[in-house]
């Protein structure tokens, strides 16, 4: 199980220390979260800070861009220090050439599915992703609760990578803790982002521990 921390929930004033703190407690990724205000309802972070990031930890920088015409920044977020980045189904007429230019930069390029988005649409490009973000609350704020119906759907789509025989990870997003990160795990996902859970417990270490050892 990768541990990925959301620093959507982190102490911007703070925030090389507290994903330094995340790492001591278990975590391998740090998930960005990129939103434009247009796409989801909220507006976060850009290039410059996955920059900060990038000289701030040695962990691989996970951005999630939420965001209405991704093409024309993912050179921007790559350029950044961006080595996982994935782009939403929904918002990309021409997922393949995206996808392919994130490869070609390289960067490990991921989609990411809305709660209602059925995986089937995924079918054609399956092949061509290192990974699928399975979104288990509605994106654009932190600290929602999980929708119970994510479980089944992460299941059916370890089920249908499993079925191809491909080697597609699994990553989930939205209301995790040590209270359903194990179920998780063993639905398939093998990468959990854990934003609240962690950069909301005062502890910061010991929080992501808690998540590491709930999987265990």
């Amino acid at each position: 199980m990768i541990l990925a921390p959301s620093i959507l929930s982190a102490d911007m004033a703070k925030l090389g220390d507290e994903v330094q703190r995340a790492e001591r407690g278990g975590a391998s990724l740090v998930h960005v979260d990129v939103m434009d205000g247009h796409f989801v309802p909220n507006l976060t972070v850009g290039p410059a800070v996955v920059a900060a990031l990038k000289r701030s930890t040695t962990l691989p920088l996970d951005v999630h861009l939420m965001i209405e015409n991704a093409d024309r920044y993912v050179d921007a977020f790559a350029d950044a220090g961006a080595q996982w980045m994935s782009v939403h189904l929904e918002a990309l007429p021409h997922l393949e050439r995206t996808i392919a230019h994130l490869r070609s930069r390289g960067v490990r390029p991921g989609v990411a599915l809305n709660p209602s988005t059925p995986i089937a649409l995924l079918d054609e490009i399956l092949p061509e992703l290192d990974y699928v973000l399975v979104m288990s609350v509605n994106p654009g704020f932190g600290g929602q609760h999980f929708l119970p119906r994510s479980l089944d759907k992460i299941q059916r789509l370890a089920r249908v990578i499993r079925d191809r025989g491909l080697t597609t990870q699994i990553e989930v997003d939205g209301g995790i803790g040590p209270g359903n990160a194990r179920s998780l795990v063993e639905a398939g996902a093998e990468v959990l982002v854990a934003g609240s859970a962690i950069f909301g417990q005062g502890d910061v270490e010991s929080a992501a521990r808690r998540l590491v050892e709930a999987c265990l």
